[in-house]
């Protein structure tokens, strides 16, 4: 393959782990994030950006291929990545035989060998683990640790079915994985500036993804006292279907305390990832490279923090599905605008291709988004998907399943079908109702809707198996 002629650009993409749209530049009121503010203002954000299936494995799997799961077939955590992909050319993998060198530092396909994929990259680097303390260093409740790496750190305790825990360190930005990872890919950044080589570098933080781990002075930009609690209306539960839930039965919610301590546990390691970020987009200016090089920044699923009485992801609920994605593309005649249209995260890939000049592969299900870069008020699509996998025994909703929940969003709805609709329909007027808490499938008035959006859902509805039902 041969890229179009004349000067090519770079790609850097910064994905982030786990992470909503709990960002200043989304109109989050309190979590603080300047870099990617100000990342954001000389870009397009989107605001209706939905992975295709809320779990770290079959997110990027499907973002990084440009199928929708039903091709990729990655819907656990177990599944290797290329096991039905053997013959995909994954969004790195373009650029290296077009030319690019390539260079993954962190994660960006998901962890462990079966994962990743060497033959996408020149250089990869998993960059280390997760921004954690060993287990012997997790109390259960807060408790002071002076002179050692845990200053105070809490695990929610078991059952659950994820992991739940914060930690207060006491240790700079730099000694932690995603600090590493961040100076790692500045000084590649100055190199490729003197090597004039065009470059496709992924950058994968694990922040702010459980356990919520940071260096202290993140901590100290947020009061627990003053962090608000998600309200569930009286009787909630009983509205939606059982399989909408993702938390095990038997599991301790956290208290209200509980609640604040996480969130603020939770956000002040976004402001850490931010910091991360910064140091990234500050190497592309100081290298001269900032007006050559497209760069977007992004997470792989959204995240619960009370919100329907949940943590973790796994659901098919806006703060699972719904996740930030900003883009600068030098040229663009949208930047510093927002695009309000429907995308989906199977859409990166043929706008990186067309970006940078590079026919693109068959297969992809996305489309391109260069319109919605040039013209944010007129972007987007009819509708964008999300599946998520279910298993009678919750403890294994992350590597094994029986059947699906699908679910279609429209400008206005939400609907959601758990295994073909025969464990449960949910629909919600996002106008009226944004946190998603009034379920009118079992109202009356709605069934020519239901109808309708049936048939939208029906054009990208599979089976397990991946086939058509």
């Amino acid at each position: 393959m041969a890229a179009a002629a004349g000067p090519r650009k770079n790609v850097v993409v910064i994905v982030s782990d786990d992470l909503n749209e709990a960002l200043g530049c989304y109109g989050h009121p309190i979590v603080k994030t300047p870099h990617l503010d100000a990342f954001a203002r000389r870009s397009v954000l989107f605001d209706h950006a939905y992975c295709q299936f809320p779990l770290c494995a079959p997110s990027r799997a499907s973002l990084l291929s440009g199928r929708r799961p039903d091709k990729t077939g990655v819907w656990t955590l177990r599944t290797p990545t290329r096991k039905y992909m053997s013959d995909t050319i994954m969004l790195p993998e373009i650029f290296r035989r077009n030319g690019w060198y390539t260079a993954g530092i962190g994660k960006i396909f998901h962890n462990g060998p079966e994962h990743e994929d060497p033959r996408s990259w020149d250089l990869m680097e998993a960059g280390g683990g997760k921004n954690v303390v060993a287990a012997s260093e997790k109390p259960q409740t807060p408790k002071p640790r002076n002179n050692t790496t845990v200053i105070e750190s809490h695990q929610m305790p078991k059952p659950r079915n994820h992991t739940m825990e914060w930690a207060r360190l006491n240790v700079a930005d730099e000694k932690t994985a995603d600090g590493r990872i961040a100076r790692r890919c500045a000084d590649l950044i100055r190199g490729f500036g003197k090597d004039k080589k065009p470059f496709f570098l992924g950058v994968g933080f694990h922040a702010p993804h459980a356990a919520y781990a940071a260096p202290s002075r993140y901590f100290d930009l947020y009061d627990p006292a003053k962090i608000p609690v998600p309200t569930v209306p009286e009787g909630y539960a009983k509205s939606i279907p059982e399989a909408a839930w993702y938390e095990l039965a038997e599991q301790r919610p956290p208290t209200e305390q509980e609640t604040r301590l996480y969130r603020a546990a939770y956000y002040a390691c976004i402001s850490f990832m931010d910091a991360q970020a910064g140091i990234v987009l500050d190497a592309l200016n100081q290298a001269g490279l900032g007006d050559s090089t497209v760069v977007v920044f992004l997470s792989d699923n959204g995240y619960h923090t009370g919100e329907h009485g949940m943590w973790h992801k796994m659901t098919l609920f806006e703060e699972s599905t719904r996740l930030p994605l900003i883009i600068h593309a030098p040229g663009a005649k949208g930047e510093g605008k927002t695009c309000p249209g429907l995308v989906e995260f199977i859409d990166l890939y043929p706008t990186l291709a067309d970006l940078c000049g590079i026919p693109r592969p068959a297969g992809l299900d996305g489309m391109s988004l260069v319109h919605a870069l040039n013209d944010p008020a007129h972007g987007g699509k009819k509708a964008a998907y999300s599946s998520v996998g279910r298993h009678p025994d919750r403890t294994r909703l992350t590597s094994e399943l029986t059947y699906l929940g699908q679910s279609v969003r429209t400008d206005r709805w939400r609907y959601t079908e758990w295994d073909e609709g025969r464990k449960g329909i949910e629909l919600y007027d996002e106008q009226a109702d944004p946190n998603e808490l009034h379920n009118l499938a079992g109202e009356s008035g709605h069934d020519r809707l239901k109808k309708q959006l049936k048939q939208l859902l029906d054009e990208h509805a599979f089976t397990v198996g991946g086939q058509k039902p």
